[in-house]
């Protein structure tokens, strides 16, 4: 039994996993970790699914070509060495993320801004919370997070900005829905354009227009100060800046939010009448080309008040990885330096003089959509990528991939050798995965974990600290990279934090510079702060020089790309409940495939109307930078004028499907982080004339075709196909690609449908026909998992006489579908503990309640009628 941390999202739930001796481990949640308490969210409970050794990379690979360590270790070295003689080194660079551990992070910003002397560093974080890091750096002369989780229960109002909780981070979600329903008399208010599953448990949804926080925010602060609500000790001791920022704030017309004024009041007497208030913000803030203002719009609100570092109050920044907060403790972001420190005089000489760097970085580098940029046009001659997915996830996501294929130096070091990514870059270098990784992680509120090691390393993997250090080594930096484990390097990366500290910085783990290697082993979570409680700014403290917060007048401007004639919906990408990011982990279980199979396209009933699109169509997604094909769903939780559609999907599950292909690469002018929320766009039906669906136990390379999203089943994979060719030719196409991959006897059924069935066993099945059937998935995979069919179910299956439909996935977590959430609620289940109790659905993470609240309310509807 090995206790470590979950990789997915930044609440950071401690796991305990026990390795069965075959490859696998049992997960469960930590009970003893304070983020998560024993919960786990649907992606974790299935982490056990997703350690499989397929789709790894396994061996260092040089054009494609196995190649020994030495000699891609060498290659690295000597083609960095080349770049920099040549052409200096600027013309190098480094995209990393926080799926690295933190000791990973700390090597390659050493290498990099220490060694190699650039700081073209960046991080996929960049697209998560740069504008909240630079918010914060405003407000407070610091990237310090002020409150704790627990903030979250203690306050009398949460205000949720551009975060879907229920979905995003389903463990805190879960805490302040059992917070709410202990104290029914606190309010949560959600503020986000969509009606995401987290308004369910909301008193007050704001469905303002995307763009419009500052706003929102400005009219906040004035009715405020208008109030006589102003913490005036507050205020004049530990602040400077107000009178400038009410003049912005009252400058702002609060009608651009195009949110009914009565429910503008009913917010504001809420936030002017509970002191204890937590502003909880996510992408929805940050992903914006106005992010760092939205982020000191509200903290200005804070500051007025002085609700913040007390108990229930402050703003608070929830990040989206694992470990985004471990980047921002070392400076993996371009622009900073380790342990919190800035480019300029005094840090940049700090950190050379206890790196002893042999070339310290002077200056900040390029941030992530500059970087590519450079890449593509060839001010960049060398790049690496450590464990994150640019081509899929980067937005004008065809750029970067054109960028990569056409670098002189193209090197990725990664788990997973089927991504977008690596098969963009001639030098892949073999990592280790979560199972296999050692190190420390920092979560949202700046605790600290040890992700442990429970599975051994495969094939020739390699921790991505060590990948990093042998370059060093190779490149003559041996003595300043000679260390022996990840211990060593967390007593550098900690010693550091409190060099030449004396309480000027906020980030200090000079207390955990002399662990011993057994202590560093058994450490337990903890969170870094200088107070007792570990909180931030109760009491002023702030880390301008001064001492004072700065209150930032932020004036309300629109997005830097309007929609148009051409294009005039807003596009907004965002996550679905059971996938992570590119889903190169998330993808191999079959159960997170349940809820959302395929990469999906929202529209309000008005703006489908307008289009002739039905539910279940196949659409077009069109901007000014590329283009995506989508199934489509009408909803009514999107705005008129408005879209939305997730930005999980690859070409290595969905080759049209990649809606990071049309997102806008405009970014906030201080933060760089991109505009992934706004995209202007006209939306299309495609006239298909078939549909189908493929179950097949090995994967089918498929011919060329309009739409395709591939997902995982029990013991085979799933396509769902759509085409513009005729019905007869596809059917002939697609049933000798079946054919190719998964032989034996093809038997023609009933109604469209084909299977190749083996010695009773059913190895692959198509239907296809000119009107879509959404139940086909789920009828018939039943019938993939018999090992022997009888001469009935062989006869039922060709016949189309399938299993009846079980209506898709609804809780994840214990493999619970719709139609048995339903079947429960017609047979007297009539509330979610009677659901659970009846199914174990809602019982675990919680982020499928609002789901089957929707049912029951559907169902009562239905009675009274």
């Amino acid at each position: 039994m090995v206790r470590t941390t979950c990789p997915y999202c930044g609440v950071g739930c401690g796991v305990v996993a026990t390795p069965d001796g075959q490859g696998g481990a049992a997960i469960q949640g930590d009970a003893g970790h304070p983020a998560n308490r024993g919960r786990l969210c649907s992606k974790g409970a299935a982490l056990g699914e997703t350690l499989s050794l397929e789709d790894r990379l396994l061996h260092p690979e040089i054009d494609g070509r196995r190649v020994s360590w030495d000699m891609a270790l060498d290659t690295v070295a000597n083609g960095l060495r080349d770049t920099i003689e040549r052409h200096g080194p600027d013309a190098v660079a480094f995209y990393v993320s926080g799926q690295l551990l933190t000791e990973d992070y700390y090597v390659a910003n050493k290498l990099i801004k220490g060694f190699l002397g650039t700081a073209n560093i960046d991080t996929n974080s960049r697209l998560c919370m740069a504008s909240s890091v630079a918010g914060h750096k405003r407000a407070f002369g610091s990237d310090t997070v002020p409150g704790l989780y627990e903030d979250f229960e203690l306050a009398d109002l949460v205000v949720l900005v551009g975060s879907n909780l229920a979905w995003c981070h389903p463990v805190l979600f879960q805490r302040l829905e059992a917070a709410k329903r202990a104290r029914p008399a606190m309010k949560i208010v959600v503020i986000d354009p969509r009606r995401t599953e987290t308004c369910d448990i909301a008193d007050l949804h704001l469905a303002l227009k995307p763009g419009s926080d500052v706003a929102l925010f400005n009219g906040l602060l004035a009715e405020l100060a208008h109030r006589g609500l102003t913490n005036k000790r507050f205020v004049e001791r530990h602040t400077v800046g107000l009178d400038d920022a009410l003049i912005a704030a009252r400058a702002s017309g609060i009608d651009t939010c195009a949110v009914p004024p009565t429910e503008v009041a009913l917010f504001f007497d809420w936030f002017a009448s509970r002191e204890k208030v937590v502003t909880l913000y996510s992408q929805g803030v940050n992903q914006s080309s106005a992010g760092v203002d939205k982020v000191n719009a509200l903290i200005n609100c804070h500051l007025l008040t002085g609700r913040i570092g007390r108990p229930g109050m402050g703003p608070f920044s929830i990040t989206g990885q694992p470990n985004a907060m471990g980047g921002r403790e070392v400076g993996a972001l371009s622009n900073t330096l380790a342990a919190h420190m800035e480019f300029g005089a005094p840090d940049v000489d700090r950190v050379g003089r206890f790196w002893k760097a042999a070339r310290m970085a002077t200056r900040p580098g390029l941030k992530a959509v500059d970087l590519f940029e450079a890449v593509r046009s060839g001010r960049i001659k060398a790049v690496w990528i450590m464990a994150t997915n640019p081509v899929a996830s980067m937005p004008n996501a065809d750029a970067v991939r054109e960028a990569l294929r056409n670098c002189d130096l193209s090197i990725v070091s990664e788990a997973i050798r089927a991504t977008d990514t690596v098969d963009a870059c001639r030098i892949r270098l073999p990592a280790l995965a979560w199972a296999e990784k050692d190190g420390t992680v920092t979560n949202s509120e700046r605790g600290i974990s040890r992700q442990r090691p429970f599975l051994p390393a495969p094939g020739e993997a390699r921790q991505d600290w060590w990948i990093l250090s042998q370059v060093a080594q190779r490149l003559g930096y041996g003595e300043a990279f000679g260390w022996t484990g990840v211990a060593d390097i967390f007593r550098e990366h900690a010693a550091l934090s409190s060099f030449e500290n004396e309480g000027r910085r906020d980030f200090d783990l000079g207390t955990k510079a002399n662990l011993s290697d057994a202590e560093y082993e058994q450490l337990e979570p903890f969170v870094w702060g200088q107070t007792k409680d570990k909180r931030f700014f109760a009491n002023g403290g702030f880390f301008h020089s001064d001492g004072r917060a700065r209150f930032i007048a932020t004036a309300s401007r629109a997005p830097v790309n309007a929609p148009d004639e051409g294009r005039p919906l807003i596009l907004n990408t965002g996550r679905v409940r059971d996938q992570w990011h590119t889903m190169t982990r998330t993808g191999k279980s079959a159960r997170l495939a349940g809820h959302r199979p395929e990469p999906t396209l929202e529209l309000h009933p008005t703006d489908a109307a307008l289009r002739g699109l039905a539910d279940g169509d196949i659409a077009e997604v069109t901007s000014s930078w590329g283009r995506s094909v989508l199934r489509f769903h009408v909803s009514e939780a999107v705005r008129a004028g408005e879209a939305f559609a997730p930005m999980h999907w690859t070409a290595q599950v969905s080759r049209a499907g990649r809606i990071n292909a049309a997102v806008n690469p405009a970014v906030d002018p201080i933060s760089g982080q991109p505009e992934l929320k706004h995209t202007p766009v006209e939306i299309r039906r495609l006239d298909m004339r078939w549909h189908g669906t493929i179950l097949a136990r090995r994967p089918v390379m498929l011919p060329e075709i309009s739409y395709w999203a591939r997902m995982r089943g029990a013991g085979h994979y799933a396509y769902l196909v759509a085409g513009v060719q005729s019905l007869d030719a596809a059917r002939r196409a697609l049933s000798a690609a079946v054919r190719a991959a998964n032989p034996g006897p093809w038997l023609d059924g009933d109604a469209g449908l084909g299977a190749v069935i083996s010695d009773g066993r059913v190895e692959a099945l198509m239907s296809l026909g000119e009107a879509r059937d959404a139940t086909t998935r789920d009828r018939f995979a039943p019938f993939m998992a018999i090992d022997r069919l009888t001469v009935d179910q062989r006869n039922e299956l060709l016949h189309g006489e399938a299993v009846s439909d079980r209506g898709g996935e609804i809780c994840a977590c214990f493999g619970v579908s719709c139609g048995a959430v339903e079947n429960a609620i017609a047979c007297g289940a009539g509330s979610l503990d009677a659901v659970g109790a009846a199914t174990q659905a809602g019982t675990n993470c919680g982020s499928c309640r609002p789901e089957i609240r929707a049912l029951l309310r559907a169902a009562r509807l239905k009675q009274a009628a």
